[in-house]
């Protein structure tokens, strides 16, 4: 029983050995790794804050200059935004969304592509929270020319709706991820 149990202990130690070794692995290939440099101004970040119903905080203010400064940097960012519920994660997320959707891809890239921005692909660990970020986003960007689609398990929208500019339109799936690949 004592062998046993010295054994047990000995395969947690490698199997959690193995688990950080191989993250640092990870780690190390993204550090090396290089990503689009996103740049944007102070004002342009301004103009749409400004409209938010409420005045960001300092926290909400440091969080996106954090994420912005993670953006114009040659590797890809590794952050993870915690906050209290209320905290105003959305609107960080919001709004580095908006630095990115309204950015041009890189030199190299535009010339492959030969138009349009970039996208974001926003994840939400339920989809009762998916759907309230959706709504969240469609208030915080109507009034922009950005497309905003939603995918679940329960389904897919897409906002505008080209019937009513103002609402959110059911759309398949297939066609759904059509749009987000044109």
């Amino acid at each position: 029983a004592e062998h046993a149990a010295s054994a047990r202990k000995r395969f947690a130690f490698e199997e959690v050995f193995y688990i950080q070794t191989a993250k640092a692995r990870e780690r190390a290939q993204i550090s090396v790794a290089t990503s689009y440099q996103i740049q944007t101004e102070p004002k342009h970040i301004e103009a749409f804050t400004s409209r938010f119903p409420f005045p960001l905080t300092k926290a909400q203010k440091k969080s996106i200059d954090d994420i912005l400064k993670d953006f114009s940097g040659k590797h890809p960012m590794s952050r993870l935004l915690e906050g209290d519920v209320g905290s105003g994660k959305t609107a960080v997320a919001a709004t580095t969304c908006y630095a990115v959707a309204t950015s041009r891809p890189p030199e190299g890239l535009a010339s492959k592509l030969q138009y349009g921005n970039l996208q974001v692909a926003y994840m939400a660990p339920t989809e009762i929270l998916a759907k309230q970020h959706f709504e969240s986003f469609i208030g915080y960007f109507k009034h922009l020319p950005i497309q905003i689609g939603l995918i679940t398990g329960s389904g897919c929208m897409k906002f505008p709706s080209k019937s009513n500019p103002e609402k959110p339109t059911p759309i398949s799936r297939t066609q759904l991820l059509k749009w987000v690949k044109n």
